[in-house]
């Protein structure tokens, strides 16, 4: 049984009957894991064996795992602070946030690798324009070019411990304040001017080897009545066609509110899958996935599963007790740690 088109979450710590039934439906493909599943990187390394045991070949695994308040793994695991805070070194010290934002990078893929997670949905490459409370710190910078610069640096870092990126929220979550978790977001800009900013970032990502995308459920009614996830324009034209991207599409998850104009949950996923994406996320709503597996008719092209194979991590990650005696690692663990660091007060928490 190959991957399918369907990414759902798992309800606790530990696999139940419920779970495994899910995870063998041959629409599934992925899993993503939450706060909720973590207690610490040995029941981690449990429980990602538990997922990859079910299926042959196994599931991807996935996490939302960026830094700062966006970091499912807590106790155990390195804190890493708000994308943010590298651009602030950015603004005195170019050269040394790219040196920091790769090891950062580093740390936080090679822990997630040794805990069997194969990718985190990261960078954000969003920009910072000081009125998306749901983006915010999690942005690089305000400057298009900075983005680019210090999340290509990042993508070495995690490509350095086996792990492939996923830029997000294409094309551009961060100019307008509403949150498409809670609400139905208009971005009332002209393809113009998004093209000449907000998609710098990506486009240059894309140059770069960004592996996946995740696209905003957000409307830019000046290119697309449909929001940017359940449009062929967007994501056929602009980001295949203008931009060249051949990797991996995601959808954001399709139980938040911003999906809803889609209809119910097999018509979003129906929209996400026609309009280019590879895999549908449906987080947080179990009774939602199930109608989603029963309803859902799909037959997954050749390239999409191509694409999610691309997606595992590096074969045979270290341990945690390996890293911890990596002298690469440890140095990296260091440097990470002085990030935020102003006049001797921590700016992580």
């Amino acid at each position: 049984m190959g991957l399918g088109p369907v990414m759902l979450d798992v309800l606790g710590k530990v696999l139940t009957a419920e779970d495994e039934a899910r995870l063998r439906h041959p629409l599934v493909g992925g899993v993503i894991l939450f706060a909720r599943n973590y207690e610490s990187p040995s029941q981690l390394c449990e429980l990602t064996a538990a997922i990859r045991a079910v299926r042959t070949p196994p599931l991807l695994i996935a996490v939302d795992h960026e830094g700062g308040r966006v970091q499912r793994f807590r106790t155990g695991f390195t804190r890493i602070p708000p994308m943010r805070e590298l651009g602030k070194v950015w603004d005195a010290h170019p050269k040394r946030a790219k040196h920091l934002a790769q090891q950062a990078g580093f740390v936080m893929a090679a822990e997630l690798r040794a805990c069997g997670v194969d990718f985190s949905f990261a960078p954000v490459l969003d920009m910072d324009y000081g009125v998306s409370t749901v983006i915010g710190d999690r942005a690089f910078h305000s400057e298009p070019q900075a983005i680019a610069e210090l999340a290509h640096s990042l993508l070495l870092g995690l490509r350095q411990a086996g792990m492939h990126t996923v830029g997000k929220h294409f094309p551009g979550h961060g100019y307008i304040a509403a949150d498409s978790h809670l609400d139905i977001p208009v971005d009332e800009r002209s393809y113009t001017d998004i093209e000449m900013a907000d998609l710098i970032p990506f486009r240059q990502m894309v140059n770069f080897g960004l592996t996946a995308v995740m696209p905003a459920h957000v409307i830019y009614p000046k290119v697309d009545p449909r929001p940017a996830g359940f449009s062929p324009v967007w994501l056929k034209q602009v980001l295949r066609g203008e931009l060249g991207f051949e990797g991996c599409i995601f959808s954001d998850d399709l139980s938040m509110e911003g999906a809803t104009v889609a209809g119910g949950i097999v018509q979003r996923a129906e929209a996400a899958l026609s309009a280019g994406a590879d895999m549908v996320l449906v987080c947080n709503k179990p009774e939602s996935a199930d109608e989603l597996l029963a309803g859902l008719r799909y037959e997954m092209p050749a390239t999409s599963k191509a694409r999610l194979a691309h997606m595992r991590g590096g074969a045979h990650p270290p341990s945690q007790a390996q890293l911890h005696e990596s002298p690469e690692f440890l140095t990296a663990l260091r440097e990470v740690s002085t990030i935020g660091i102003q006049d001797g007060d921590l700016a992580l928490s």
